[in-house]
């Protein structure tokens, strides 16, 4: 059974370089057009040249998973907490001065 283990762990490889370069979008894919790397994962997979040439060459790199990359905006269409937000902080100092100007609970003028 473990004279098979490492023909499975290539084919595994093989299989995770070719899935993860079809669902890459074209224009996150770096150093060569998207079929350029196709073709070098089908040709030269089984030799683990295609597989680790993709994974270390022309795949997307990945934001860190704590801190540090890039945030996403609102206007990206990501999701900001609603502390990190400026249109969201915003509305809460003009709703503030809204109420003071009211003469609502804020408003220094009551006594």
């Amino acid at each position: 059974m473990l004279r098979y283990l490492p023909f499975l762990l290539v084919l595994a490889l093989w299989i995770y370089a070719f899935i993860d370069c079809l669902n890459t979008p074209e224009e996150q894919v770096r150093k060569l057009p998207k079929p350029a790397w196709v073709l070098i994962i089908v040709l030269f997979g089984y030799m683990l040249f295609g597989s680790l040439a993709w994974i270390l060459a022309g795949r997307p790199r990945r934001a860190p998973a704590l801190g540090g990359g890039r945030r996403p905006s609102a206007a990206g269409g990501g999701w900001v907490a609603p502390d990190d937000n400026p249109d969201f902080l915003k509305s809460l100092d003009d709703d503030k001065k809204d109420k003071r100007n009211d003469g609502g609970p804020d408003d220094p003028r009551q006594g």
